[in-house]
């Protein structure tokens, strides 16, 4: 039993990190992370770890219930039937507190995630946040690097919404104090809390960084740490829009995607800076002996890599899916080694618990199964499938995506065919900033097996993110420039049988084979 701190870096690419860099497939961008690095080094290192439902919100439910929804819907609340792992804890006697800047929390669609905690905090401003009314017109320069003005006209939502970041980070002076950046207050917020509950028997914190996410607006000195480019050059973006980079509105020069990564690579130094605040804190009141410290993020972002910037319309590769995970164990047996077991992100809720030493009947486990085993030494750290036999991922709608940890399958969807959403909620599956709207052709139902209650089911489009089946050999080729699924169709058909036996395991909707264009299990 030990108190808990959970942190989640948003959009941290473990390539990026020097506790990953050994691997061979690392580019060496020469990105300076020394407390990740020193938190490593005492950590266990999850060589083989993968999202689930991506992104932000979806990967969050993940973490918050032990569900891994992208088979059922998309972006949306925690569920009434859920059991949030703060209510669970609190029920047990714990103090639970959050501490974020991710807005998306607090935004239309996306309730209860943190009114089952003791306590939370929300530090206002960043990306969309509908905070700061004032200065009324924003400035000219900044807004310059987040938009385009010929596609984003001034009454174009486009505008609106880069101009609300626009007026919040006029108001906290992001570029002149970096103590007024996101990280920074976000992480010493973490450090101020850990010393002021040192008297607390049990606690789980969770600290949620927005941070590395776009908009990639550094103060100095990280905004020309990785440039010789001016950093304020009304011409160079800071916030790329989604897409090919060589085409439409995210179309971006070499040039521009250079600046991009070195901006990216500047929020990476700064959340790392202030996040040694949290190791200072943890070290001071000497919490190491009593406290589990997990450290991750929920997916990664494309910088160019295979044509594209940004993330959710093309394929899920590793870049985006493989990501970064470190846990400190009081207990632990392999505390700082490396796990080779291949893990997802779901099964960070069940951990959590185990950790607090809540008992596994205190809350439905759902798709989660806990790392204790792993990190006790109670498995084998070096059996890649000691934990998991695969682990699924992808995003609602879509594509979905499965790997042993020795190929990556990414099996493409068939647009023509609708998906169905379950929820208690009439969500709005293609547009979550927005409010609910009544679906005329919704049914109500038990349509989710691990649901205690009916839900709403209704139709909404698939989208396609790949045109034909994707097969990568991650061992021989780590960065999947190999798209091997004609040449090796024996492995190809395996790994298709492995996404078949994963969607039975979850009992994933029957509506899901047919876009999948998959035969269901007899």
């Amino acid at each position: 039993m030990t108190n808990v701190l959970l942190l989640s870096i948003d959009s941290l690419r473990r390539d990026f990190l020097g506790g990953y860099a050994d691997e061979p497939h690392c580019v060496d961008y020469g990105v300076e992370t020394p407390n990740l690095d020193r938190f490593a080094e005492r950590a266990a290192t999850f060589d083989t770890h993968y999202a689930g439902s991506l992104p932000c919100m979806p990967a969050r439910r993940e973490w918050h219930a032990g569900v891994q929804e992208f088979l059922w819907r998309s972006w949306g609340p925690i569920e009434p039937y859920d059991d949030h792992v703060a209510r669970v804890a609190r029920d047990d006697g714990v103090l639970t507190q959050l501490i974020t800047d991710h807005f998306h929390y607090f935004q239309h669609g996306a309730h209860g995630y943190y009114e089952d905690y003791t306590g939370f905090e929300f530090i206002r401003g960043h990306e969309y946040d509908a905070w700061q009314t004032a200065p009324r017109q924003p400035d000219d320069r900044l807004l310059d690097q987040t938009l385009d003005r010929e596609t984003d006209p001034p009454d174009g939502v486009g505008y609106v919404n880069r101009s609300v970041y626009a007026r919040n980070a006029d108001r906290l002076g992001v570029e002149d104090d970096e103590r007024n950046a996101f990280a920074p207050r976000l992480f010493s917020r973490t450090a101020e809390w850990l010393r002021d509950n040192v008297e607390w028997d049990r606690w789980l914190c969770y600290a949620d960084s927005f941070d590395v996410h776009e908009p990639f607006h550094c103060p100095e000195p990280y905004a020309s740490m990785y440039t010789d480019e001016d950093p304020r050059d009304p011409e160079l973006d800071i916030w790329p829009y989604y897409g090919p980079v060589d085409e439409g509105q995210s179309e971006l020069s070499e040039r521009q995607i250079e600046f991009v990564r070195s901006q990216f690579a500047g929020k990476v130094t700064m959340a790392d800076e202030w996040f040694g605040r949290v190791l200072d804190a943890l070290d001071e009141e000497e919490l190491w002996d009593d406290t589990a410290v997990i450290v991750t993020s929920d997916h990664g972002f494309l910088l160019g890599e295979h044509g594209w910037v940004g993330k959710n319309e093309p394929p899920v590769y590793d870049v985006l899916a493989r990501t970064p995970l470190l846990v400190w164990h009081p207990d632990g047996a392999h505390n700082g080694d490396r796990i080779e077991s291949l893990t997802s992100a779901v099964d960070l809720y069940a951990t959590v618990l185990d950790l607090l030493g809540i008992d596994a009947d205190a809350a439905d486990r759902v798709h989660s199964r806990s790392l204790q085993p792993l990190l006790a030494g109670d498995a084998d750290a070096d059996d890649l499938h000691a934990h998991r036999d695969r682990a699924l991922y992808g995003y609602w709608g879509s594509a979905v995506n499965v790997t042993d940890g020795e190929y990556t399958y990414l099996h493409p969807c068939d647009p023509s065919v609708e998906s169905h959403c379950h929820s208690t909620t009439m969500m709005n599956a293609r547009g979550f900033p927005l409010p609910t709207t009544p679906k005329r052709d919704a049914e109500a139902g038990e349509f989710v097996p691990h649901a205690d209650d009916p839900v709403w089911r209704f139709a909404a489009d698939s989208y396609a993110q790949l045109d034909e089946p994707m097969l990568f050999d991650v061992r021989e080729d780590p960065t999947q420039e190999t798209n091997l699924a004609e040449e090796r169709t024996d492995e190809r058909e395996r790994l298709r049988d492995e996404l078949v036996v994963g969607l039975e395991n979850l009992d994933a909707p029957e509506h899901q084979y047919d876009r999948l264009d998959l035969d269901p299990p007899a």
